[in-house]
């Protein structure tokens, strides 16, 4: 593909007689009643990519070109119905758009009043209709329809109109950049929704076919994460946040209020032989006002499928009016694999990946090994198998624990190699060199250099996790305040927010947390597992026993700790017998060498007795079979009695705390904090 420069001179030699500005509009004139003339088209005449073009249009007026064609057409709209005796919809159709409907909705909006009224107006005002003069349609449309009307010879302003409509521009951006500094200052930036802000949601599949739901809910999670790169971009909601809302009868303004988004887009997907088609559409949340619309048709290849992708990408940034850096437009036009069937099964993988059970994990694991099969230098599906296998062997309990975790480490370190800059896999690895390797000196080597580079992943393992069990709860709670505003919307942030309060002693702001997140994460695996789990220590015993309740009903799995809780509970309650079931039940995955930390609970249980010596024989249990609960060893408040103990400070040297200069957290430490 030529570069940008080289098209630019394209671009020069083909309009050495005038500016970007009278070319483009000339181009749109003479295409004005083709309603498939858009920016592809647009890019293509005057010889320009179409980001180039973007970049361009938007320095010199202000405005992304699809809005530039649009109230480009909205204008002369406007001349035909003022001169002539014609209906709306047959201006509608003879400016270029294919809806009436969306016709009459973009004019009023542009303009204030419908198509309808203006004869009307100009009749009893007795002047021409007022021209908009918001900073989309004052500079920039001001220029393009000066440059038209003198072309016909018909329309000529004196320059001190321009110049007047440019400082009562400059006036109004004063005015808002003043009104919201002083929202930020009295509110807070909790309390504002960032203005370039996006939520998409799932793709609906039109295809006739329930089995291709993986391919619509694959291009929602390609698009969002090409998205994400773009760092003009305030915020992009990640695709597990917005997958609830695949089927939903909540409004868009209930989800972008939930999501905490001034925009969302919607569409469809449809397959037809050899071709895939993508409908979509961009509303404006606040005011449910119709902002953008196009249609996206490639042949069903895995080339095509990726240009597709960047087109759909680069179409929603400029009408966000979000410019795309050179750098990232490059990342944005990675192609992840040549290979149609490798992208498949890819795209199958993540499918069941997200439904995140035993046997969806099992399916993706196969899908995975087929596209690896396929291409062997396909990045993106190492991280997604590795995922799969570290997740199953943590706290859910799926795989043994060292086989989980070494078939984890050889795919990312094999998917590292091919692409040493991905930040996604080097965080995975490094996740895993803490939960399954003990390797604090590396860990630390690694958190340090995220903190100076002011790293924050929206998968907080490191920036939360590493951050809280080796004592910086500030830390931890800064990362978690800074990734929510940029995606308030998952559950487990919220989490590691209030698990980060609780250990700085905050235990009612902790509390405040988890009560206001509840409602909006009930149904979130994760959530509802680790809050149960900290209600408990907040001792809300009521509000955790109701949590474990509904995991244990409403999801097939049952890792260890919630056979820890079970026994807690039902030994609090005086219920010895269903408490010695429930250890048993801990102790048969013990023996079965389950992962999911069995000896670890085991050891939580007898701490609550205060049975110190079984507490400590289970320690060291689960420190032999090297447990990734063991991790917790130095906060877990379970254990502050034994803080002091020569054994407790021998594990904790072997675990390796002491290798990063961590002291020992004492008995009486613990206890001042909580």
């Amino acid at each position: 593909m030529s570069s940008d420069k080289n098209l630019d001179k394209g671009f020069h030699a083909k309009s050495m007689g005038g500016s970007l500005v009278e070319q483009l509009t000339k181009e749109i004139e003479a295409h004005l009643n083709n309603d498939q003339f858009g920016v592809d088209c647009l890019a293509q005449a005057v010889g320009m990519s179409r980001s180039s073009l973007h970049r361009k249009l938007h320095k010199i007026v202000g405005v992304s070109t699809s809005q530039f064609i649009r109230e480009y057409r909205l204008k002369r709209a406007l001349e035909l119905l003022r001169e002539e005796n014609v209906t709306a919809s047959e201006v509608a159709y003879r400016v270029g758009f294919s809806s009436a409907t969306y016709f009459s909705t973009s004019f009023h909006k542009f303009y204030g009043y419908t198509p309808g009224e203006v004869k009307s107006r100009e009749a009893s005002d007795g002047v021409e209709s007022k021209e908009p003069s918001n900073t989309a349609t004052g500079q920039g449309l001001l220029s393009a329809v000066d440059l038209s009307k003198k072309q016909k010879g018909s329309y000529k302003k004196p320059l001190v109109l321009s110049v007047l409509l440019i400082a009562i521009v400059a006036a109004a951006l004063f005015l808002y950049s003043t009104t919201l500094k002083k929202n930020v200052e009295t509110k807070g930036m909790e309390n504002l929704i960032a203005e370039k802000s996006i939520a998409v949601l799932p793709l609906k599949n039109w295809t006739g076919d329930p089995n291709l739901e993986y391919i619509s809910d694959g291009m929602t999670d390609a698009v969002i994460s090409r998205l994400t790169k773009i760092n003009s971009i305030d915020k992009v909601i990640p695709f597990t946040s917005t997958i609830k809302y695949k089927e939903t009868n909540r409004s868009t303004q209930e989800i972008a209020t939930e999501l905490g988004v001034t925009n969302l887009l919607q569409g469809n997907l449809q397959i037809s032989g050899d071709q895939i088609k993508i409908n979509l559409q961009m509303i404006d949340s606040r005011t449910n006002d119709h902002l953008w619309s196009e249609e996206y048709v490639r042949e069903w290849r895995s080339d095509e499928i990726f240009k597709m992708q960047t087109q759909v990408v680069e179409g929603i940034a400029a009408n966000m009016n979000a410019v795309i850096a050179d750098n990232e437009l490059n990342n944005i036009q990675k192609v992840p694999t040549k290979s149609k069937q490798a992208y498949s099964f890819y795209l199958q993988a993540e499918f069941q990946k997200n439904k995140a059970n035993e046997l969806s994990y099992s399916n993706a694991i196969a899908l995975y090994e087929k596209a690896i099969a396929i291409d062997p230098n396909f990045v993106d599906a190492y991280r997604g198998q590795a995922m799969v296998w570290s997740f199953g062997g943590l706290v859910w309990g799926i795989y043994d624990e060292r086989v989980a975790w070494r078939n984890a480490k050889e795919l990312l370190e094999k998917a590292f190699k091919l692409d040493p800059t991905n930040k996604e896999v080097e965080e995975e690895l490094y996740s895993g060199y803490f939960f399954y390797d003990w390797r604090f000196e590396e860990v630390e080597k690694y958190y340090q250099r995220i903190l100076k580079d002011s790293f924050i992943d929206n998968t907080p393992s490191i920036n939360a996790d590493y951050a809280i069990k080796t004592g910086r709860y500030q830390n931890a709670l800064n990362a978690m305040n800074e990734v929510i505003l940029t995606d308030s919307s998952s559950g487990f942030l919220f989490f590691f927010k209030a698990e980060a309060l609780f250990f700085l002693g905050k235990n009612e702001e902790a509390l405040e947390l988890l009560n206001n997140t509840y409602s909006l994460h009930s149904d979130n695996w994760f959530y509802l597992r680790e809050s149960a789990k900290l209600n408990y220590y907040l001792e809300e015993y009521q509000k955790s026993k109701k949590q474990l309740h509904k995991l244990l009903t409403q999801f097939p799995d049952y890792p260890p700790i919630l056979m820890w809780l079970n026994a807690v509970y039902a030994q609090m309650d005086g219920d010895t017998v269903d408490a010695s079931k429930y250890l048993v039940e801990l102790e048969s995955k013990y023996e079965n060498r389950s992962s999911g930390s069995p000896a670890w609970f085991m050891a939580l249980f007898y701490s609550t007795q205060k049975n110190y010596e079984k507490t400590f024989e289970w320690l060291q249990r689960s420190y032999e079979r090297h447990e990734v609960e063991m991790t917790w060893l130095r906060e877990e408040p379970l254990l502050a009695p034994l803080r002091n103990d020569p054994r407790y400070i021998s594990l904790y040297d072997k675990v390796g705390f002491s290798s990063i200069g961590i002291p020992v957290k004492t008995s009486s430490e613990i206890y001042s904090s909580n």
